[in-house]
């Protein structure tokens, strides 16, 4: 029989898209969501369809993707809590493997209670909790092929449980690109990446490809009217053909052009947006579309953040630093005098379309500044990047290379991996911020005319440095470090006079608790830790070794 390895079934909250998507890894596939395929569908997050279009509509809805995912994947496939509720779904899953996630009602509530955006569970949680259980339980139990409880088990352990309780086999090999099957089935050859939805916030997808403007309209939807297309001036042509593009597909577009690169990420380009947004009527249904590097999406998704307290945005990154980082979680933000990113919002978009054509005209130094954050991904959590770009480090330098679609995809599922666990930065989100320490100082010093990847490489070998002097990290690692940054071109040094300001910089740094530093260090290549209040003499000694 054809369809899911295996299907993953139980309330909302359990977890069925991350351990949905650690499973996939573990076995070699790919994780699909049929939540994801239904506000894709629909345009528009689930609690709206329900307070709009009515519960029967979104059952519809739901029935429709469940049938898609059964039909069309091979991997793990993760159905909404009430997906059980529908008998032709129930038929759907009879005779397959599937793994029913349980929590008891005290786990629910500390998990979802607290949660208005669950459309069924926003007035007496645990009462209501209770009365959703009742009816859906016996289903749960009926459809399931094992049972896995949740309660006190980390995603990690629930996954173990499923693949011992079922025997699946576990994948030997090198880690599969998620969304291995959706690339099969589309024409474009496009990569499918789920982001988990967390507490408040809804699914979407990271697409990775060519020509994927044409995924715009479906991910704004019907419900929008205006649409507001953000672009930097160096792109003022791109912006106003997606502009152009939208207006003909009968929405009413504009475009709003920002300076170019992180002078756009400052208070008063975010009020010029605002008037702009308020003289063209913008409403809560309305959509913001970034279209530009890191500097941009940041900016778009603040706006939206920002405007009546939350609109939807659609990213369309054109770096390779947008595509693999800036685009993708959720955080968004604008500079001051005392520092970057330190007014900002967590606020995911509804998509990301990562069009691989806009990196073939892009400037090589560019393309290389973004080579720092892949290169960052494969040192805290894929070291299959490293090997990579070992392997052609002047392929690496350029779009035309053979792994150029591979290195991107990576690179933004270690991050999809780490911001659908944690979207606020409470714990395991900081290992993003490997190098950054150092990296937002000298940005700072240099006020922001650096360029991002450039700094962060140095802010890496530094705390490659800073590990191996704490007695954390080995040499051979820490050596790499340079070896593989200076392999692309990236540098590795900074001005050795700069220390106490950098110093000075550094204690405002976002991972900072009160006066005492955090640093992101290894203990090896793939395991990120903490390291709080080092001495300061070891973070000068440190210091020295990337000093020009």
């Amino acid at each position: 029989m054809s369809g899911p390895l295996i299907v993953l079934v139980g309330p909302m909250g359990v977890g069925k898209s991350t351990v949905g998507e650690l499973l996939a890894a573990r076995l070699g596939t790919s994780c699909r969501d049929t939540d994801a395929d239904i506000v894709a569908t629909a345009g528009k997050a689930i609690p709206e369809i329900f307070f709009d279009d009515g519960e029967e509509h979104f059952r519809a809805l739901e029935r429709q993707a469940v049938r898609d995912g059964i039909d069309r994947h091979t991997g793990v496939l993760a159905l909404g809590g009430g997906a059980v509720l529908d008998a032709e779904i129930r038929a759907l899953l009879a005779a397959r493997p599937v793994a029913y996630l349980s929590m008891d009602v005290d786990e629910a509530v500390r998990r979802v209670g607290l949660n208005t955006a669950r459309p069924l569970l926003a007035v007496n949680p645990r009462r209501q909790w209770r009365e959703l259980m009742d009816t859906r339980r016996p289903l749960y139990e009926e459809v399931a092929t094992v049972t896995v409880a949740t309660d006190a088990r980390t995603p990690e352990e629930v996954a173990q449980a499923i693949i011992e309780a079922l025997e699946l086999p576990e994948h030997d090999g090198p880690p599969v690109p998620s969304g291995q099957e959706e690339t099969r089935m589309t024409e474009q050859g496009t990569t499918r990446i789920q982001i988990a939805g967390t507490a408040g916030t809804d699914p979407y997808e990271v697409l990775v490809g060519r020509q994927l403007l044409g995924e715009l309209p479906k991910l704004i939807g019907d419900r929008a009217k205006r649409v507001a297309v953000l672009h930097p001036e160096a792109l003022a042509e791109t912006g106003e053909a997606v502009r152009e593009d939208l207006a003909a597909q009968g929405y009413e577009a504009i475009a709003i052009q920002l300076p170019n690169a992180e002078e756009a990420k400052t208070v008063e380009v975010a009020a010029y947006c605002w008037k702009a947004l308020g003289q063209t009527g913008f409403t809560r249904t309305d959509v913001i579309v970034g279209v530009g590097g890191g500097a941009t999406t940041d900016v778009a998704g603040f706006v939206a953040a920002s405007w009546l307290r939350g609109v939807r945005w659609i990213a369309v990154p054109t770096t390779v630093l947008a595509m693999v980082d800036a685009a993708v979680g959720g955080k968004t933000g604008i500079n001051t005098a005392e520092g970057k990113n330190l007014v900002g919002a967590f606020h995911p978009p509804a998509g990301v379309l990562c069009d691989l054509a806009a990196l073939d005209s892009l400037p090589v130094h560019d393309y290389v500044s973004g080579m720092a954050e892949i290169i960052k991904a494969g040192f805290i959590a894929d070291p299959v990047i490293l090997d990579l770009v070992e392997a052609d480090p002047q392929g690496a330098r350029t779009p035309a290379g053979p792994h150029t679609a591979e290195l991107i995809e990576r690179s933004i599922r270690v991050k999809a991996e780490v911001v659908s666990s944690d979207l606020k930065e409470s714990g395991l989100r900081e290992i993003l911020n490997y190098g950054h320490t150092l990296a937002h100082a000298i940005e700072k010093n240099e006020r922001y005319k650096w360029r991002h990847g450039a700094a962060v490489s140095v802010g890496m070998v530094f705390a490659a440095e800073l590990g191996r002097l704490a007695g954390r990290l080995d040499d051979a690692t820490a050596d790499r470090h340079r070896a593989v940054l200076e392999s692309v071109g990236l540098p590795l040094t900074y001005r050795g006079d700069q220390w106490p300001k950098l110093l000075e910089n550094m204690k405002v740094d976002k991972k900072s608790r009160g006066d005492l530093l955090r640093f992101i260090v290894l203990d090896g290549i793939g395991k990120p830790t903490v390291l709080e209040g080092p001495d300061p003499a070891v973070l000068l000694a440190a210091y020295g070794e990337v000093s020009a």
